[in-house]
């Protein structure tokens, strides 16, 4: 047990730690970077995270929920670091972002697939820059080492010698695709780390309600169309949950999870986790095909080894 335990909520961070002689446990939720979505709630194996609605002021945008975890059932294990689309949450242990469910094997990390190409990148478009909505997209464009601030002064000469750099905070990208729609062609490919479907029933929704799309943190993934009403863009949906938390209505909106992109991992408390993350049938199927593949590996290291015999 710990000799000491210590939680501190502040407007930027919810900060929990344990403390003992010689180690130091420490979870901290960035309040910037989360947008109080389900992932990490419905992952935690402990039932220690709580998402708090927060109260509904009369003609302000409605707000994400607020998240909070229960010192007294948390163990650090660090599921809801790894879990979460938007790395709001970091778990350290002395001082150093290492998880044990981790080196383990008996959680996988999440995979984050975002491959650029600036040679396709036009010299004077820095769109995926300002498309992105989370701000994590970084463009610099440099002419024989020397850092340009505006390509479009150059000759065309001078731009055919451009070179432009792209950075992204992979570890931050719910992977949403924005970017790539926004693009040009081959420039940016995302995979989305969490596939799954989202609907609206328009005969459900509270008149006038647009608390979902106060909160969605993706650009266009809800958008209102003429009729004020509410509609879904799933091409750059994350499937986080966040407009799901707020929505007044419990049957208006529905977010389902069906695949969590991931490093392998051979763990029953991951098979646990993704049936909270999706349902028991989708988790059923991962399940399955790990089976088929494992089948057909061992079906494969036989053959292998009866032509060496031979």
């Amino acid at each position: 047990m710990p000799l000491k335990t210590q939680k501190l909520d502040t407007a930027n961070a919810l900060t929990l730690e344990w403390i003992l002689h010689v180690k130091n446990y420490k979870l901290v939720i960035d309040r910037e970077r989360c947008v109080g979505c389900q992932i990490c709630s419905l992952a935690c194996p402990k039932n220690a995270i709580t998402l708090i609605k927060q109260p509904r002021v009369q003609g302000e945008a409605a707000k994400h929920a607020k998240v909070d975890i229960d010192l007294a059932k948390c163990n650090f294990c660090g599921i809801c670091d790894v879990a979460c689309p938007y790395g709001a949450v970091k778990v350290t242990f002395n001082g150093q972002h290492a998880l044990n469910v981790v080196a383990k094997e008996s959680y996988p990390e999440l995979i984050r697939e975002i491959k650029t190409d600036p040679s396709k990148c036009p010299v004077d478009c820095s769109e995926c820059e300002t498309a992105c909505p989370l701000h994590l997209i970084k463009i610099s464009k440099t002419l024989d080492g020397r850092a340009i601030a505006d390509p479009s002064f150059l000759t065309p000469e001078q731009k055919a010698r451009t070179q432009t750099n792209i950075v992204v905070q992979k570890e931050y990208c719910p992977t949403c695709k924005v970017c790539e729609y926004k693009c040009a062609p081959g420039v940016m490919k995302v995979r989305k780390a969490y596939e799954g479907s989202i609907a609206i029933d328009q005969a459900k929704c509270p008149e006038g309600c647009r608390d979902c799309l106060d909160v969605c943190p993706i650009t266009d993934a809800l958008i209102l169309d003429d009729n004020s009403k509410v509609n879904i863009n799933k091409s750059v949906c994350v499937y986080c949950g966040a407009c799901k938390v707020v929505c007044p209505e419990d049957e208006a909106l529905t977010v389902k999870r069906t695949k969590v992109l991931h490093t392998s991992v051979h763990s029953g408390a991951w098979n646990k986790a993704l049936e909270r993350l999706t349902s028991p049938a989708d988790a059923g199927k991962e399940l399955k095909a790990k089976g088929s593949q494992k089948a057909m590996q061992t079906v494969s290291r036989r053959f292998v080894a009866e032509e060496d015999i031979r």
